[in-house]
């Protein structure tokens, strides 16, 4: 790893920190776009994990009273959820970093444009449909140690509560990120070079998280939240791009993904500017 990369995760973690401090996720759906850029997925994911663990377990320790309610709820998605993390760890080690990269960008990119937008299609059968929607976050999760989007989509959609929403996603979080650091160990995944990586994303994380539970109570959670979609969305579709790149396809070509991107994701930004939402949604 050159010292370049390592100073861009260090940066990366403290702004994705700043987020998660500020919703209550999106560490990894911010660090892995980039860090995929510079790194391989198997060197980053197992590192990031580890750092997942702890957040997780202590969000869900805050929001201990909470989970007691929402854990109804969530039983559904775990029993899809665990043979998923399963599945994405095995994965890990036997497929191209380059796909990696490509997939988990493919997968993101549509998420965060629909969630930008605020729509909602509640599913009645709630609890057969979490089994499945466990089971993709889970692979998704295993192999890039990213969920919050898709987590928060599904949570948002079934209209939960602000702090339901946040005690659900708490509790899936804190399981995947457990069961995925337990596969890494078991695959022999937890390399050298991924310890290598935590002295440099530990300390942002550690200001990170604080700094962002102060910013979020000036602007407020939901202005905030949607900016961060926003630069999510376009950091997304430059990753997109620039894998596509690496693939052959030609760059006037792979650009015009970030190009889309960004039309789309500013019309959204314009439209809820112009009529911001009277009530906080689930999601802040």
């Amino acid at each position: 790893m050159t010292a370049t990369a390592l100073v861009v995760l260090a940066v990366t973690s403290l702004g994705a920190a700043t987020v998660n401090g500020a919703l209550g996720y999106g560490y990894s759906s911010i660090t892995v776009p980039i860090g995929l850029l510079v790194i391989a997925g198997r060197v980053l994911a197992p590192a990031l994990v580890v750092v997942e663990v702890a957040i997780n377990l202590l969000v869900l320790w805050l929001l201990r009273d909470r989970a007691r309610g929402a854990l109804p709820r969530v039983v559904p998605l775990a029993c899809g959820l665990v043979p998923g993390v399963i599945a994405g760890a095995l994965l890990l080690d036997r497929v191209a970093p380059h796909d990696v990269k490509l997939g988990a960008f493919v997968v993101l990119l549509p998420l965060i444009l629909v969630q930008a937008s605020g729509r909602r299609w509640p599913i009645a059968g709630e609890r057969r449909a979490a089994v499945p929607v466990g089971g993709g976050v889970g692979l998704l999760y295993g192999l890039t140690t990213i969920s919050g989007p898709p987590l928060a989509l599904f949570w948002n959609n079934q209209g939960l509560a602000k702090d339901d929403f946040r005690a659900a996603l708490a509790i899936v979080r804190a399981i995947e990120s457990v069961c995925a650091l337990v596969a890494y160990a078991y695959l022999g995944l937890l390399s050298r070079d991924s310890a290598d990586v935590l002295p440099w994303i530990v300390p942002g994380v550690l200001v990170g998280l604080p700094l962002g539970n102060q910013i979020v109570r000036r602007v407020g959670v939901e202005t905030f939240r949607r900016i961060c979609m926003s630069f999510d969305a376009y950091l997304v579709a430059f990753g997109l791009a620039r894998t596509l790149i690496e693939a052959g396809v030609a760059a006037a070509l792979a650009y015009q993904v970030l190009v889309v991107a960004s039309l789309v994701d500013g019309w959204l930004l314009v439209g809820y500017f112009r009529a911001p939402p009277r009530a906080v949604e689930a999601t802040s």
